[in-house]
């Protein structure tokens, strides 16, 4: 019992750390800094996903992780947010570490994912 109690408490340290990586972003700051042009968004929840709905201006990250220097903004200080289906979903993070990998030192996590978007009534569109 105490090693299934220690290995808990030491995978929830591990996730807290790692989540506190990349910081939360509320869907309202989030809109703020969509409405002020000052942020990329990255939908990590797969192509199929994507073409269904994302948020508005998001890049596909899957369709785009080989060429992901390419779309980021050239300013590595630069607001990127990733996101991918709802809090617990973790697939955002090949996204934010695929940023940080290019040098990105400003990223974010929207941890309501498309699902919390959506529940709050904000609009998405779909996929090209």
């Amino acid at each position: 019992m105490k090693k299934l109690l220690a290995l808990s408490a030491a995978t929830l340290l591990a996730a807290t750390l790692y989540a506190a990586e990349y910081p939360d972003i509320s869907i309202k700051d989030l809109k703020t800094e969509i409405a002020a042009r000052k942020v990329t968004l990255l939908d990590a929840n797969g192509t199929e996903s994507w073409e269904k709905g994302h948020i508005p201006g998001a890049i596909n990250f899957e369709a785009n992780e080989e060429k992901l220097a390419n779309v980021l903004p050239k300013d590595k200080n630069a607001l990127v947010v990733a996101y991918c289906g709802n809090p617990k979903c973790t697939a955002y993070q090949a996204a934010a570490k695929a940023a940080k990998k290019l040098g990105y030192t400003n990223i974010k996590h929207l941890s309501a994912g498309i699902a919390g978007w959506k529940d709050a009534g904000e609009k998405t569109e779909a996929g090209k």
